[in-house]
């Protein structure tokens, strides 16, 4: 079935009545069932660079089960159905009721085609954010949907009404899209017995996104399409164990990844690493984000040139150098302490004492709080371009994300308005643009080839690599910011080169950089370019012959 007739099928189911759904949803809620898929579908067209595109989008959900479920063993009139149901609503929070040994996540999507073009001759692109616990409404909104919100470049963005544009940079001109939002964020639900357990932790939502996608698949017959992965932040760990489940477990090879802001081991993070004693890395690969930012706000002592060469010298330097001396621990001379210090002073413009006090290892809440001390500003955690009045001068870290408080509100006011004003989807439903899951979720992850979750810190560079192996014609594409403190480059670099694969493979990661922050897509330059950057990934590797 091709996406004009998955279309039209929507329509027909649009005529359902009301009352014909409540009543089969008294009977599914009652077997154990407490979501239906629903749609809703809408015509338009986007100029993406010059070209125009016509597409039809569907706004919707689809319901997918925990690992186990087999939808054999439920009776005729228990099954959802192969289409979405358009005039389903919402079911109430089945939180309470622990009958239903299946819990179910209804995940919100929505799709963009365009019209006329042939599935095999036409990449799919499965865009989503991180958190964990974020929906998708940044890429949406900001990056690749066919509409976007604009914002200040680096401050606070005035209050409502926001401007919300055509997308000149949509990916549309390269692929089709779906934004997909995680279990519990956005429009998306769980419910059933244990639904936090089934969906809130690494393998589990792992899996759910599997079980999405090939369903998708399935009801938009999809399936002899290129296929790509897009995930920003937490979406890039998710990418690189979902494209190994894909691959191995569905027997799904997807044509390539596309990674922003990328962190795949949680022990190279700088955001508590100070509880993280002995393991020296993340301040390491901190380090050129520091110095970046430094250069950006003027704190640099003696340096005024352009950004590469000072990033490519602070590069070497936290490779060597500075690698020793945190390396030698207690046995570093005082001498070699003080030849450091002054080193980091000149790459961060932090005092010389305070980079003693903090015995030559600063963390990324620490630097922001920091650098702009004498003129009581925070610098961003996500984009170090932007600052913010400090709250607590007398603190010790950043209490808050300039870069979120600056544009978030931006964010969401205009997707709320799109999806209803635009997509007709969401009306008396509430769009949840993140829950808060970091504290509460299950990091434990099962690798490639392990019989068990391991108890550490989640590492899924062992699956990015399995992935790789496995199917060795898949590339990958790593985009970074010069700016983001919440995944600085320097590490995803450092994860890329450390895949525990062969030589030759190396060839088939590339990396793009942007004088941004870890959303890209938020400085207008550098959105055209990672547009251009990923549409070209997206022809390069689609195997469309042009027939």
């Amino acid at each position: 079935m091709n996406s004009r007739l998955a279309v039209a099928s929507f329509a027909a189911l649009l005529s359902l009545s009301l009352s014909a759904t409540a009543d089969k949803e008294h009977h599914d809620a009652a077997k154990g069932h407490f979501f239906q898929p629903e749609s809703s579908a809408s015509e338009s067209s986007v100029t993406v660079e010059g070209q125009s595109v016509d597409y039809h989008a569907v706004a919707g959900t689809l319901v997918v089960h925990t690992k186990g479920y087999d939808d054999s063993l439920q009776k005729p009139d228990d099954a959802a159905g192969d289409k979405p149901d358009a005039a389903a609503k919402d079911k109430p929070d089945a939180s309470a009721d622990d009958s239903n040994p299946n819990a179910e996540a209804s995940m919100f999507y929505v799709a963009y085609f365009k019209n006329g073009v042939p599935a095999r001759s036409r990449p799919i692109t499965f865009v989503y954010n991180g958190g964990p616990g974020s929906a998708s409404m940044w890429l949406h909104m900001g990056a690749f949907g066919p509409r976007r919100v604009v914002t200040a470049d680096n401050s606070h963005t005035p209050a409502a009404p926001y401007s919300i544009v055509d997308n000149s940079f949509s990916l549309m001109d390269a692929s089709d899209l779906v934004f997909i939002d995680a279990p519990g964020t956005g429009f998306s639900r769980i419910a059933g017995k244990d639904k936090e357990k089934a969906f809130y932790g690494t393998d589990g939502d792992v899996h759910a996104f599997a079980e999405f996608i090939t369903q998708f698949l399935s009801v938009y017959d999809r399936w002899n399409s290129p296929k790509y992965l897009f995930g920003e932040s937490y979406g890039t760990p998710r990418s690189a164990a979902l494209v190994n489940e894909l691959e191995t477990a569905y027997d799904v090879d997807f044509n390539g990844v596309i990674l922003l802001s990328q962190i795949l081991n949680y022990d190279l993070s700088t955001g508590r690493s100070e509880f993280n004693p002995g393991v020296d890395l993340p301040y390491q690969l901190a380090l050129p984000t520091y110095a970046a930012t430094a250069w950006y706000h003027h704190k640099l002592p003696d340096y005024n040139g352009p950004i590469e060469p000072l990033l490519a010298e602070v590069e070497h330097f936290a490779l060597t150098d500075y690698a020793l001396a945190l390396g030698a621990g207690a046995n570093l001379s005082p001498a070699d302490r003080d030849a450091i210090a002054e080193k980091l002073h000149r790459y961060t413009g932090l005092p010389v004492d305070y980079i003693k006090k903090a015995d030559l290892r600063i963390n990324g809440g620490e630097f922001e709080k920091t650098l702009q001390d004498d003129a009581d500003m925070t610098t961003g955690r996500l984009d170090t371009r932007f600052s913010g009045p400090t709250l607590d001068p007398l603190s010790k870290t950043a209490e808050y994300d300039p870069q979120s408080a600056a544009i978030g509100s931006a964010y969401v006011s205009a997707f709320n308005a799109y999806v209803r004003d635009s997509l007709h989807y969401g009306e008396g439903k509430t769009y949840k643009p993140s829950i808060p899951l970091y504290r509460t979720w299950d990091f434990h992850h099962q690798p490639p080839g392990v019989p068990f979750p391991i108890p550490q810190a989640m590492n899924v560079m062992p699956d990015l690599a399995n992935a790789l192996k496995y199917n060795p014609n898949l590339r990958v594409q790593l985009n970074a910011g010069y700016y983001d403190l919440a995944t600085p480059f320097f590490e995803g670099v450092y994860e890329m080169q450390h895949l525990p694969i062969p030589p030759d493979l190396q060839s088939h990661i590339e990396f793009k950089f942007y004088q941004s922050g870890h959303m890209v897509y938020a400085h207008e330059e550098s959105l055209k370019t990672l547009h251009d950057n990923a549409a070209d990934f997206i022809r390069r590797t689609d195997n469309v012959t042009g027939e």
